[in-house]
């Protein structure tokens, strides 16, 4: 599934075509995705003005100019993908089209650019509400803060695994923690801290927890810099692929020497809570 970096370069890759642009015309292609979709979803969206895009965690957050917010999750397999001609040097670049059987939303934008979202498995969804709702929204009411953002800071890490006795892993998965970190990006920083992922949140030191938070934050910069990590079916906007996955040094090395200098230790996997856990016993404790 998509992360917070693959999310947010399809972000950067979808602004130059969505922000300040209208929506000629919006068209599904099906009733639903995960969830159907809302009331009169491709009429709402036709002929509104994109004024701003942003991402909430791993969630897409068009803010449209009739007060509304169209919000989109790519699920496991969904990609957004920009399809015309470049006019000149500097205009977004233009991916190649995918399988139209699995394309169920479309834009046809005034610029005349198309935006299509494909979604071989439709575990992605949309929803479309009011900006003054969104706060509120059970999708985003109980989520913690960014990880990239000012309010997630030292104070704020310190006291918001003070006292939890899960281990560290499930403590940074849990959204109401912070927003965002999924299992790859999880299991890299734990091991540039240092830190084993089956540790007790509660139970780590000051100095270590100041190393963890560092380490969260950046390798989600690297992450995003590099496009993201494609393991399977992520793509960026222009069809490319992320470029992440070459730098990995725990996840998916099971067996691989460990990527710490001096270490000598070995990758190990193990499932924890149904997900794949990658680190090494020497250097993460």
């Amino acid at each position: 599934m998509p992360e917070l970096p693959e999310v947010e370069t399809v972000r950067r890759g979808l602004a130059p075509a969505l922000v300040g642009r209208r929506i000629k015309r919006a068209q599904t292609k099906r009733a639903d995705l995960r969830f159907p979709f809302p009331a009169r979803f491709a009429a709402r969206l036709s002929g509104r003005r994109v004024d701003a895009l942003e991402r909430r965690a791993k969630y897409l957050l068009a803010h449209l100019d009739d007060g509304n917010v169209w919000i989109t999750h790519l699920g496991m397999t969904g990609r957004w993908s920009i399809l015309g001609a470049k006019r000149q040097p500097g205009d977004f670049y233009y991916a190649e089209p995918t399988n139209p059987t699995h394309t169920h939303v479309v834009l046809e934008m005034e610029e005349g650019a198309r935006l299509e979202f494909n979604d071989p498995r439709r575990f992605g969804y949309m929803d479309l509400i009011a900006e003054s709702e969104l706060e509120a929204h059970p999708f985003f009411k109980a989520m913690g803060p960014e990880p990239l953002g000012n309010h997630f800071h030292m104070p704020y890490f310190k006291k918001a695994l003070a006292g939890k006795k899960t281990s560290i892993k499930a403590a940074l998965l849990d959204q109401r923690v912070v927003a965002g970190l999924g299992n790859i990006y999880v299991v890299e920083a734990l091991h540039r801290a240092g830190i084993a992922p089956t540790k007790e949140a509660g139970r780590i030191a000051a100095q270590r927890l100041e190393k963890l938070y560092h380490a969260i934050r950046a390798v989600l910069e690297e992450a995003i810099e590099a496009g993201g990590s494609t393991l399977s079916d992520y793509a960026q906007v222009d069809g490319a692929q992320g470029g992440f996955q070459h730098r990995f040094r725990v996840y998916d090395q099971e067996g691989e020497a460990c990527a710490t200098p001096n270490c000598n230790g070995v990758i190990v996997r193990a499932t924890h809570g149904g997900r794949s856990s990658f680190w090494c016993p020497k250097c993460q404790r």
